[in-house]
């Protein structure tokens, strides 16, 4: 199982990533130097959006097409989730 997930930075940017362990991936996110370049920089981080997907494969032609989407689009996703 892998999830694709979007988490809010202290910076109010979004950032979109997969993971199979989402707990973990936050986590990492907040605390660990295996966080994302990106997110190291801005944290702490909160999740505000996870979907899941049965293979990695799916979850990342996922993860492809959110980063793809403009902030607005993106808040809509979240926001009906």
């Amino acid at each position: 199982m892998y999830f694709v997930y979007m988490v809010l930075c202290s910076d109010n940017t979004l950032y979109t990533g997969i993971t199979t362990d989402l707990e973990r991936r936050i986590t990492e996110h907040n605390t660990s130097d295996k966080g994302a370049k990106y997110t190291k920089a801005r944290r702490p981080v909160a999740l505000v959006y996870s979907e899941k997907h049965a293979d990695r494969s799916s979850a990342s032609k996922r993860e492809f097409t959110i980063k793809k989407m403009t902030k607005s689009n993106k808040q809509l996703l979240i926001d009906i989730k």
